[in-house]
């Protein structure tokens, strides 16, 4: 099969996308003829590597895909070929004790499909059942292929770590990213009054069509002051902040007291400088959280299939061309997702 591939961590240079061996499902997997995928930031802190993670090499990146089951493991139940599925990128061991209590996210084994071990920006790819959710007919590919990874995060982020409520207000951050644009939308849902940052007019009415109701340009106005003049000085209950170091102060600036910040990642840095005076002084709280229970991926991704939630897709480009979707993310251009699909299925 083709795949892409990276023999070394580097620049964009070092993805290549050539022959790699056919993948031979276990008892446990399936086989998925890959029809869509996308990328994440995660694909490109994978690509340059990131500290404690040692890779088999050469390392297939990738996270986020859609398909056709064409064969299953003896010990499969849940599907038979002709499905169509979607990848759930986070393998949890089953046996511990956050398993057990139905927190397979904070699993004591937790790790990620593209980031630890091999991923799916592939021709095929072979991936337990467990990692697999039942797609609808009717959706497309480039949705199924592209809504996993940034809507169950963003989903847990607001729903089950952060609690929000429809009175409640929320910034999201960086809202033109996977993660953002998935965050204004679900706030919306639940009700809550949505305050979303971009760096540019066209991202900002993405933002506003995704249901923000109060969008600022963080490139030409400081974060912080703008949040307290829009709600009178009072701040917002809830950050979400997946940017990390440039974006922290900020964020804990822009909470009224007893707020709460979630964060899922930091694209800017994971060491920023931090104000413990303003985090016990006004009380707030600072929530980690990463990816989702397969309860709450099976909650959200319904709400994708039924187009409650669209993933906005900015570009399809060739699994050939590698290099350029990584260019995309790397350079923030456009609004929402960029999606990858082998050069048989364009």
């Amino acid at each position: 099969m083709q795949a892409v591939q990276f023999s070394e961590h580097g620049d964009r240079d070092v993805l290549e996308y050539g022959e790699f061996p056919d993948p031979e499902p276990g008892r446990d997997d399936v086989l998925v003829d890959v029809k869509a995928a996308a990328l994440n930031h995660l694909d490109i802190w994978t690509r340059k590597g990131m500290p404690g993670i040692d890779l088999d090499m050469p390392h297939i990146p990738g996270s986020d895909a859609a398909g056709v089951v064409t064969e299953v493991g003896d010990d499969v139940t849940r599907f038979e070929p002709g499905d169509h599925v979607a990848v759930s990128a986070g393998v949890a061991c089953g046996d511990c004790e956050f398993c057990r209590h139905g927190e397979e996210s904070m699993c004591v084994d937790f790790h990620i499909l593209g980031e630890h071990v091999r991923g799916v920006h592939a021709e095929q790819a072979a991936v337990p059942q467990d990692n697999l959710v039942a797609v609808p007919d009717h959706v497309d590919w480039e949705t199924a292929g592209s809504a996993s990874l940034v809507f169950q995060t963003a989903w847990r982020m607001l729903v089950t770590r952060a609690e929000l409520e429809p009175s409640e207000s929320v910034l999201v951050l960086g809202a033109s990213g996977g993660v953002g644009h998935a965050a204004v939308q679900i706030a919306d849902y639940l009700g809550a009054e949505v305050y979303a940052t971009a760096s540019s007019e066209e991202k900002l009415r993405y933002a506003e069509e995704c249901g923000a109701d109060h969008v600022v340009n963080y490139e030409e106005e400081d974060l912080a002051d703008w949040v307290r003049d829009e709600t009178g000085r009072r701040g917002v209950d809830v950050v979400v902040d997946h940017i990390g170091a440039a974006t922290w102060r900020d964020s804990l600036k822009s909470l009224a007291k007893g707020g709460r910040i979630v964060t899922c990642g930091a694209t800017t840095g994971g060491r920023p400088e931090t104000d413990i005076n303003r985090i016990f002084w006004n009380q707030l709280s600072v929530i980690g959280s990463t990816m989702a229970t397969p309860g709450e991926v099976d909650d959200v991704l319904e709400l994708v299939w039924d187009g409650t939630f669209e993933p906005r897709v900015r570009d399809v480009v060739p699994m050939s061309e590698p290099a350029a979707a990584h260019e995309l993310i790397e350079n923030r251009e456009g609004f929402g997702k960029v999606v990858v699909k082998p050069d048989s299925e364009l």
